[in-house]
């Protein structure tokens, strides 16, 4: 079992090493046939509009890539810039996968100097989750069928649909390993692709 991280812009390294220490192999994903073979996909944090450009200028076809690797049964996490690429809507308006029913809004918490951490109020884990929040989006309506995992101040800011996970926050920025743990969870078998 083998799981990846979407290496082309962004904090791909934190999230590989949070990975291997959890004792899932991890492979970092530079091109669509990368994909082959994996089970879960973490897209990362970093800046959305760069990773739009990477994505949408180069001659592979992402979106359709990660679109057929989920719809293979891969499992995928968004972290910051990659929740935002997971969400069916984007304000300001920009390209998105659609494979998360929510809509969320771009550097809805401040500019980089209002980067900020807090503990998170998480139900299902005993003490919360802590969060790390850098030019973080905000989730700002979830479809019926998104189950809202944790929140801040009463805004969801990890959700799950299904085998898609969305944080606002950057997880592979603190020792707690419990959201990549999470994908883990919700994985299946390899997806055969």
């Amino acid at each position: 079992m083998t799981s990846g991280v979407l290496a082309l812009q962004g904090d791909f390294a934190a999230h590989a090493a949070a990975l291997r220490r959890l004792g899932e192999p991890a492979r970092e994903v530079r091109r669509c046939a990368d994909l082959a073979g994996l089970r879960a996909l973490v897209l990362p944090g970093g800046e959305s509009t760069a990773l739009l450009r990477l994505m949408l200028g180069d001659d592979e076809p992402w979106f359709d890539a990660l679109r057929a690797f989920h719809d293979g049964g891969g499992a995928l996490l968004g972290t910051c810039a990659g929740a935002i690429l997971l969400a069916r809507e984007v304000d300001p308006a920009q390209p998105s996968l659609g494979l998360l029913d929510a809509a969320v809004a771009r550097n809805a918490y401040g500019r980089q100097v209002d980067s900020f951490e807090a503990r998170l109020d998480a139900p299902a884990f005993e003490d919360g989750l802590p969060g790390v929040f850098i030019r973080a989006p905000r989730i700002t309506t979830v479809g019926p069928s998104v189950e809202v995992i944790a929140r801040l101040a009463g805004q969801p800011v990890l959700v799950r649909q299904g085998r898609v996970l969305a944080a606002t926050f950057h997880p592979e920025l603190v020792a707690d390993d419990r959201v990549h743990r999470l994908l883990l969870k919700h994985c299946r078998p390899a997806p055969g692709l």
